[in-house]
């Protein structure tokens, strides 16, 4: 059976079924512009009518921009503050009639490219990083995803603000900055985080990775650093794939 995913992020949230099998979508994916103010009222109304969109009445995965712990969503650096410590797999559940599965949504768009995209098969650690409104990270040991990472909030040394204040997609067009000067912040960003984890390889993906020939080889961590397979439909693949048991 096909599975819808879910895919919640700061500016836009993207639906589609989801053949978990195969890690492709079966359907047009169909996005709606996140509502602002993003409360969880107002977003659970937009999974509403994407569930009603889609005429689907079976198991819902949900990737989420925040920590989740049992269900609940505890952080919510790009969305509402309504979302902190908030039932959201129980709310989305009562407001569509469906079991939902809520997962942190770097995490989803991980799961979904060790399996079927450029992690396949890859052992050792693995930090996969989704570059778009925020940064969202899922790292993976040998396989196995240690959840909720949640790195894009990390403060390199000497800066006030979050790193993906100076790393992110968002940031990259805001501030109007050259790909050369992106692309310095964001080996700066990988060279710290690489000395904390010392990956074997990283995995960029999100909006900010669509044009990796313009920055990859400006980047001079150690690790390998290779584009994301999946592209946009890791998110809601792999919050699909959190759905099939």
């Amino acid at each position: 059976m096909d599975i819808l995913g879910v895919d919640i992020g700061g500016t836009g949230i993207k639906a589609a079924l989801v053949d978990t099998q195969q890690g492709e979508l079966t359907t047009e994916r169909e996005r709606i512009l996140t509502p602002q103010p993003s409360t969880p009222e107002a977003v659970i109304a937009v999974i509403q009518e994407l569930v009603k969109h889609f005429n689907y009445h079976g198991p819902v995965g949900v990737g989420y921009p925040g920590v989740i712990l049992n269900g609940a969503t505890m952080t919510a650096a790009n969305l509402d503050q309504g979302w902190l410590n908030f039932p959201g797999a129980q709310a989305i559940g009562e407001a569509t009639g469906c079991p939902v599965s809520l997962i942190n949504d770097a995490d989803a768009a991980g799961l979904a490219e060790m399996r079927f995209g450029a992690g396949r098969d890859k052992m050792g650690v693995v930090l996969i990083l989704t570059l778009g409104t925020g940064i969202g990270s899922a790292l993976f040991v040998d396989g196995r995803l240690v959840p909720n990472t949640e790195l894009g909030h990390l403060h390199l040394p000497g800066q006030k603000k979050d790193a993906e204040f100076r790393a992110s997609e968002r940031a990259r067009i805001e501030k109007n900055l050259t790909w050369p000067e992106w692309a310095a912040n964001l080996d700066e960003y990988l060279h710290y985080v690489e000395r904390l984890f010392s990956p074997s390889l990283f995995i960029l993906g999100g909006g900010g990775a669509k044009k990796a020939h313009k920055f990859l080889p400006l980047l001079t961590v150690r690790a390998p650093v290779i584009p994301a397979a999946l592209g946009n439909e890791a998110g809601i693949v792999g919050a699909a794939m959190a759905a099939e048991s």
